[in-house]
């Protein structure tokens, strides 16, 4: 099926304890793509200014993407971000942020985009996600990232946006800080619970049924009605960069599922695409930006997928404890 993604196209520049890199090609939208490009068509809407380069829209071509909604805006600039890893490369300091073109963006979905039956709605304003969800009323798929800028001022219509969504992918603390519950599992089941009102009497049920928590270097969790799995992250010996893994991590898990079109949401299928995400998230901090993942191959994924179900699973009947 194939996947509508807007948000963020952006210039970052980055410094973690193994080097540097300036403006690179950076941005929600353009990380979600590349990793979702691997499993179905994506069409990419955000704002670039004159700054933006031709090179960095042949990078999301190259990969299969549709550029066409891409929306260049005259006289502007393109948005920048800038900042500093600490040595765990959990901790990072913002230096610089110019929001540029991206702070009057009107999303503007063609036809094309519109008609797409999967959509990811990036890390944007919440008033802009609910406005693009409304127009891609018989999506079969919605998926949703935020953060806690969008919980400390504009919570009321954040939560009104995952009212229609079908799953929020969110890190741990923002599920906490989004909920007032103390714990990742109470947390998503309180987002569960959650249900568009002018839909709640009705049969056809709106609201979030699966709900993802990115837990950076120790892994990710998926909580549903039914249950809970968890995955580790996969075991790498060298991590440089984990700007935009995140959003590498959701083109993984909503590009599986939109590969999938005749499987229902099962158990199964959502625990194939949290492999896959976490996989694809995996080759992102390798190296800077989006330098790993240009060049990855399906081949390296499925290896890497082989590796990861060996090191998850185990065998053998539970002892007989004493007591």
């Amino acid at each position: 099926m194939p996947i509508t993604v807007v948000g963020s196209i952006a210039y970052d520049t980055v410094k973690t304890p193994f080097g540097a890199r300036e403006r690179m090609l950076g941005g929600a939208a353009v990380h979600f793509a590349l990793a979702a490009s691997f499993f179905d068509d994506v069409r990419v809407v955000g704002p670039v200014g004159d700054d933006f380069g031709e090179e960095q829209l042949a990078v999301l071509r190259r990969r299969g993407v549709d550029v066409s909604d891409v929306e260049r805006i005259e006289g502007g600039k393109t948005f920048f971000w800038q900042g500093e890893y600490g040595w765990d490369l959990n901790s990072r300091e913002t230096l610089d942020t110019q929001l540029g073109v991206f702070e009057g963006f009107t999303p503007k979905l063609s036809e094309q985009s519109r008609s797409s039956e999967v959509l990811f709605l990036a890390n944007i304003q919440p008033d802009l996600q609910r406005d693009v969800r409304e127009q891609l009323p018989h999506a079969r798929f919605v998926a949703l990232d935020s953060m806690n800028l969008w919980i400390d001022i504009a919570r009321d219509s954040l939560v009104r946006a995952i009212e229609n969504v079908d799953c929020v992918i969110l890190n741990d603390a923002e599920l906490r800080q989004l909920t007032g519950k103390p714990n990742l599992v109470t947390a998503a089941r309180e987002i569960l619970s959650w249900t568009a009102a002018e839909q709640a009497s009705t049969a056809q049920r709106r609201g979030p049924s699966v709900i993802v928590a990115k837990q950076g270097e120790y892994g990710a969790a998926l909580v549903t009605r039914d249950g809970f799995f968890a995955l580790p992250a996969y075991p790498l010996e060298s991590v440089i960069d984990p700007t935009g893994a995140g959003d590498t991590f959701a083109g993984g898990l909503v590009g599986y599922i939109a590969a999938h079109p005749d499987e229902t949401l099962s158990d199964g299928l959502l625990r194939r695409a949290m492999a896959h995400a976490t996989v694809l998230a995996s080759f992102n901090v390798e190296e800077f930006g989006t330098e790993r993942v240009e060049r990855l191959t399906g081949n390296e994924i499925v290896a890497r997928i082989q590796e990861l179900h060996a090191m998850t699973q185990f065998s053998g009947a539970p002892l007989a404890l004493r007591g």
